[in-house]
């Protein structure tokens, strides 16, 4: 455990239910791990005891919160759940479905869930637009466009680009379909869920509108992606949106969590559920005031985000990982444009480069 970990809590230790069963965080809290073919080998997925009005009237059972990609080991890994529905969830069926953002290990098989309980799909609308778009391969939003983007921000390796150009059906490949229709969730309007309030807390720079939940009553917080116990959450600049700030969106997001309890038991999509909520942020604000100090140092001559891959990440990366690496560099330097410390300029190559303005 690193250093950083030992200023957190985890109270269920070591703790991990196994593929295809369940573990109570408290009552009517289940706890799901689903595998992930990436270096982030997982995923932890939320079942809440619920009871929902339908046209048969009310019914009580399980509301899911994430999915997991669209794989035959991820179904799998529900139906064993459900094939001992008896044993895991008290014989209740699946009453609804709430994705937490657009990302695939979150969606992936929302419309499979959906369809095989015949429930709805419960999300922000920013999230639901982007996987709608995203799953249907529009162009801009097909893969297509990040080969230019990456290049025109330094990615000129030909081997990487030829597994980066391999890439561009990867959301397709892990989202296949996303439910024609959705119910809205929105900050400032809780949800009920078993008779509880669940506050919407929307956060930005990760996704473009991603929903955490939190219930007072229980004491709980489900972050999704915006707070991981080890790793910092990806904040990337897409080529869909090539101007964009997230990590500055990020940074404003973690502050609409101080407010809640120093106790609160946070339940990450990532990681082993922990307490020290105060802590975390500050260490998350730490760490992205240290990457841009560190990116800005290095600016003293013209750096494009490729160039500051090596500088963020010591590491040898997939392209899987590059991808991703390129997007949070770009968004770092984008940090620093935007306030003002960096200008940037585009290079006869096509390629932008960031320098820092002498003050």
């Amino acid at each position: 455990m690193n250093s950083l970990e030992q200023q957190l809590h985890y109270p269920f230790a070591d703790t991990l239910p196994d593929t295809g069963k369940t573990f109570e965080i408290a009552p009517g809290v289940l706890w799901v791990r689903m595998g992930l073919p990436f270096a982030l080998n997982h995923i932890n997925l939320w079942l809440l005891e619920d009871e929902v009005e339908t046209a048969q009237g009310r019914v009580h059972g399980w509301t899911v919160v994430d999915c997991g990609i669209a794989s035959d080991a991820t179904r799998d890994a529900w139906e064993v759940l459900f094939g001992d529905l008896s044993n895991h969830l008290r014989g209740l069926p699946v009453v609804r479905v709430i994705a937490t953002h657009c990302h695939p290990d979150h969606i992936g098989l929302a419309d499979w869930l959906c369809t095989l309980w015949n429930v709805p799909l419960w999300m922000t609308a920013g999230e639901y637009a982007f996987a709608r778009m995203m799953s249907a391969g529009l162009p801009g939003a097909d893969g297509t466009a990040m080969f230019p983007h990456f290049r025109r921000h330094g990615l000129t390796d030909p081997a990487m680009q030829e597994q980066i150009q391999e890439r561009k059906s990867h959301y397709t490949r892990l989202v296949p379909t996303v439910p024609v229709a959705y119910r809205r969730i929105q900050e400032g309007v809780g949800l009920e869920i078993c008779g509880q309030c669940w506050q919407v807390i929307t956060g930005f720079g990760h996704s473009p509108e991603h929903a955490s939940l939190y219930c007072a009553e229980k004491n709980l917080l489900i972050s999704g992606d915006m707070l991981l116990p080890r790793i910092s959450t990806n904040v990337s600049v897409f080529a869909i949106e090539p101007e964009a700030n997230p990590v500055q969106q990020y940074l404003d997001s973690l502050q609409k969590y101080l407010p809640l309890p120093a106790d609160v038991l946070i339940l990450p999509s990532h990681g082993k559920p922990f307490q020290g909520l105060h802590t975390r942020v500050t260490q998350l604000q730490e760490h992205h005031a240290e990457r841009l100090a560190e990116v800005l140092a290095v600016c003293s001559t013209p750096q494009s985000a490729c160039d500051i891959v090596p500088v963020m990440f010591r590491r040898p990366l997939d392209a899987h990982q590059l991808t991703f690496a390129i997007g949070e560099a770009l968004a770092h330097l984008h940090k620093l444009w935007f306030d003002g410390q960096l200008q940037r300029i585009a290079g006869e190559d096509g390629v932008f480069r960031f320098v820092r303005i002498a003050s």
